[in-house]
């Protein structure tokens, strides 16, 4: 039988547990400090517990992050690590270094069933979702790889998963990265990137945590979106539009745009776009297809990325082509997958 996993709980659930081993409510803060804001992983290691509370909780619990299996070095200086957890399960998760800024791109689940048609990750289907110790832990493997680096880092719900059809795990996680008291990490350094999961929005819309927001929205049309992104099909554009305007965000939502050779790359198309999103407060990141040999979609030439751009500035709507990271080691947008998974512990 494992131990529990420290790594995960709240303060006011450290707080339970102490009680319930009839200690002083202080060891609580204690503990949740040295995990969440010390980045400690071992008990021996938190000297400010008693030697006998550490020894007593030795018994029951213990702090487990996810491990890395392997890490891969792309040109432009991105990393990705395939990482194993508790069962056997593997994810991947990029860490995307850049001269003003550093990104870590974590996944929220194994797999994703949201079966987007561009994205390589749909072809996994769903195994599981990750739990918030999973998800946190991958941000306290980053620190532990590079210390320091969580006090400037960007996070971004953008690997594997869609994060709002695993709800509850992602908003735990969310309180405990940006929990003053721990990792302390501002919703605004926080996106959480979204195919349209409509209720996860509209739940979220009542969150006291709530980071920026990245909608991939893949076609300005109905008919077009429902192809692609096969959940418009029960939430379609004018339900997902609705939603992001009631989200009460200082930013401006990001519309992500993959854009797909002779399928949704068109000045007819850029048009409707512009359409599509007037009025709103927002910024549109094209992306151009990331290519995989599971996909069967091409990238569109550069050419025709820049008429599409210029069609949307000239009108207004503010549009960034989003430059690819880590394309050579499979680590750019969509592309994260992982064949299969190591063999389950027996522990």
């Amino acid at each position: 039988m494992p131990l529990t996993n420290l790594l995960g709980l709240t303060l006011d659930e450290m707080q339970v547990l102490v009680q319930e081993r009839h200690e002083k409510s202080f060891r609580a803060h204690q503990l949740y400090t040295n995990i969440y804001r010390s980045h400690k992983t071992k008990l021996e290691e938190m000297s400010d517990l008693s030697k006998d509370f550490r020894t007593l909780l030795t018994t029951d619990f213990q702090i487990r992050l996810p491990e890395v299996l392997r890490t891969e070095h792309a040109a432009d200086g991105t990393q990705k690590y395939l990482l194993r957890l508790d069962d056997g399960d593997t994810i991947e998760m990029v860490h995307i270094p850049e001269p003003r800024r550093n990104t870590l791109c974590i996944s929220t689940q194994v797999g994703c069933n949201a079966g987007c048609r561009y994205c390589v990750t749909a072809t996994m289907g769903l195994r599981r979702n990750l739990t918030a110790a999973e998800i946190v832990g991958q941000v306290m493997v980053c620190e532990q790889l590079m210390p320091g680096e969580t006090n400037s880092l960007n996070l971004v719900y953008m690997g594997m998963g869609e994060p709002l059809l695993n709800y509850d795990a992602t908003m735990r996680s969310l309180q405990l990265l940006t929990d003053p008291g721990g990792m302390s990490i501002s919703p605004r350094r926080i996106t959480l990137s979204t195919c349209g999961v409509v209720p996860g929005l509209q739940r979220l819309a009542r969150e006291n945590v709530i980071p920026r927001l990245a909608i991939s929205l893949g076609a300005p049309d109905n008919e077009l979106r429902s192809r692609l992104i096969p959940l418009n099909r029960k939430w379609n554009l004018t339900a997902l539009l609705k939603a992001c305007g009631e989200i009460p965000i200082r930013d401006r939502v990001t519309f992500e745009y993959t854009l797909i050779r002779g399928v949704n790359d068109s000045p007819l198309q850029a048009r409707k776009l512009i359409k599509l999103l007037h009025g709103l407060r927002c910024k549109i990141n094209l992306i151009p297809l990331n290519p995989h040999p599971l996909l069967a979609y091409q990238r569109p030439d550069h050419d025709t990325l820049l008429v599409f751009q210029k069609i949307l500035a000239a009108h207004g709507l503010s549009a960034f082509i989003r430059q690819p990271r880590g394309e050579d080691i499979s680590a750019a947008c969509g592309q994260l997958v992982v064949a299969e998974s190591s063999p389950r512990s027996s522990r």
